[in-house]
């Protein structure tokens, strides 16, 4: 795995639950791919986790990456409720089912392709990949209402 990446996520939704949309920055080198999607009814949580879920399943080919996310709830999840997750099931220290286990699962298979470092950035502060991707997420939940997606 000698390519590094760069990867940038955001995700949101206007109304929690409402439509949503995420948007990725990737770089490597001098390259640069910008992603974005959109969904009807969705949580901020969601879009957070599909927009990580994208980045890595847009690359094509096992990497090095970087992955800078402003949730709180994606970070903590790969890098410390994950394991135990899948020891108990899918279930919670409380017993109770993971909410959005789908996604955790599909984000678990992506990151599992990669060697990916999982890095937490304040959103909204000024961080230029979180900053695109906040735009990109921004501007797929603008056309998705324009009725353009």
């Amino acid at each position: 795995m000698t390519q590094r990446v760069c990867a940038y996520t955001d995700g949101g939704c206007r109304g929690n639950p409402g439509p949503g949309g995420w948007g990725v920055v990737l770089e490597f080198g001098d390259r640069r791919k910008e992603l974005s999607g959109s969904a009807d009814l969705t949580t901020n949580n969601q879009m957070e986790l599909m927009a990580a879920i994208q980045a890595l399943e847009t690359l094509s080919r096992a990497c090095a990456v970087d992955l800078y996310t402003d949730s709180t709830y994606v970070q903590k999840g790969m890098k410390e409720w994950l394991a135990n997750w899948r020891k108990r099931g899918w279930k919670t220290a409380a017993g109770k089912p993971v909410k959005n286990a789908d996604l955790w699962r599909r984000l678990d298979a992506a990151a599992q392709r990669h060697q990916v470092v999982w890095h937490w950035v304040k959103g909204h502060a000024g961080h230029p990949g979180n900053e695109a991707a906040d735009r990109l997420a921004n501007e797929a939940m603008d056309a998705m209402a324009a009725g353009a997606v």
